[in-house]
């Protein structure tokens, strides 16, 4: 009798491929194996001991331990419009256009359960992370899937995004009511410049439809690149809302601090949702976000110094033992195509492969979608020494016929 009940969230999901190479690292680990894990974008530094002060101070504080509020307390919202003006340029109303999330994932889940009716489309970019695709099918709606296209240097091909953009709005019933974007892209790399949200934003008034846009990785740049917002544009917020985190930027992923700011009611629906569903973060967490964002911010580039640090080692011990690595421009990942000997096998059986032959952990590009499947995604999240040694198991497993 039970097994004729069905769930059918659940089973519109499909099977978390991470899942089974996640499966072989722990079971090398637990027999004492070294693995070199490249496979989650779970930052392995010390966050800066400012805000670890901060949160320690308010801890120790009386009535710091009760419930919170939901949206993000005052203070909080109120340094994350700053950061957008010192940054962006762009001004919000910390009241009814900004909400703090428990980090940017959990935001987006419940802003889709908020404004997703059953049946409703969703127009998300392939290859993408999970949850860009997986949210909108949990929440009762569907996802349109089109193909993004980039050069070598990772840049996004704007005119070809925007025929795909308006061909899969025509070809989708019910018609597209979201599109996500999310650049720098996880976990392509890909960036684009101001000129893109000044198209997007056009096209979503004429058009009539949101954009929700994820700028997790705003602050992990290399060289000269800047990570554009959307809210750069003017008469964004009439379309728009964008999504960010403090995981990367200051080393908090544990924390779970992010937030949501833009188009007031977007923003409403994701606060009257949050009310029902929680009650925000540990208020010492508030706080000590707030001192992230308002404090001094060469722990930002001191980060980024690590990364790029172990990005030009990465590139060139990998490219020397046969693997030719592109670069990227920012986030904290590297886009790696299949070395020429080993595409056949296409992403899960290589990274199967590269864990039990190598000792390497990497994520395999199906995980992101079909169009994924001839790459890998490498995570910078262990130090220069671990990156040369699995540069040389790799080079020991890429010359086996």
């Amino acid at each position: 009798m039970f097994d004729e009940i069905r769930f059918n969230t659940i089973e519109r999901l499909p099977n978390y491929v991470f899942a089974e190479v996640n499966a072989i690292k722990m079971a090398a680990r637990r027999s004492g194996e070294d693995i070199i894990d490249f496979s989650m974008g779970n930052p392995d530094g010390k966050t800066p001991q400012h805000i670890i002060d901060k949160l320690c101070e308010s801890a120790n504080k009386d009535k710091t331990s009760g419930y919170s509020v939901s949206a993000g307390i005052y203070k909080l919202r109120l340094a994350i419009c700053d950061w957008y003006k010192r940054k962006y340029g762009a001004s919000f109303d910390p009241e009814s256009e900004v909400v703090a999330t428990m980090g940017s994932k959990e935001g987006f889940v419940n802003l889709a359960r908020a404004v997703i009716n059953p049946g409703d489309v969703a127009i998300v970019p392939t290859p993408a992370y999970p949850i860009h695709s997986q949210a909108f099918i949990l929440a009762g709606g569907n996802v349109a899937k089109m193909p993004l296209i980039y050069n070598e240097k990772f840049e996004l091909d704007e005119n070809k995004f925007f025929e795909n953009v308006e061909k899969t709005l025509y070809e989708s019933i019910p018609r597209a009511k979201f599109l996500v974007v999310n650049f720098p892209h996880n976990p392509t790399t890909v960036t684009v410049q101001k000129s893109f949200y000044d198209r997007l934003v056009a096209m979503a008034k004429k058009e009539r439809f949101y954009v929700i846009s994820d700028i997790a990785y705003a602050e992990l740049t290399f060289g000269e690149y800047k990570t554009p917002s959307i809210f750069e544009v003017e008469g964004a917020k009439d379309v728009a809302v964008e999504t960010y985190t403090l995981s990367k930027s200051y080393n908090m992923a544990g924390w779970r601090v992010g937030f949501m700011v833009g188009n007031k009611k977007l923003i409403g629906a994701l606060k009257k949702i949050k009310s029902w569903f929680d009650y925000g973060m540990y208020t010492p967490i508030q706080v000590a976000a707030t001192i992230a964002l308002n404090g001094d911010q060469t722990c930002i580039e001191d980060i980024k110094n690590i990364y790029a640090k172990r990005l030009e080692v990465m590139l060139d011990s990998f490219t020397n033992a046969g693997w030719d690595l592109l670069r990227p421009s920012a986030s904290m990942f590297i886009w790696a195509k299949l070395p020429t000997n080993k595409a056949h096998l296409k992403s899960l059986e290589f990274s199967k492969q590269l864990l039990q032959k190598a000792s390497v952990a990497v994520s395999p590009g199906i995980g992101f979608g079909e169009a994924g499947d001839e790459y890998v995604r490498l995570a910078l999240i262990e130090n220069e020494n671990r990156i040369r040694q699995a540069a040389r198991n790799i080079k020991k497993y890429l010359k086996e016929e």
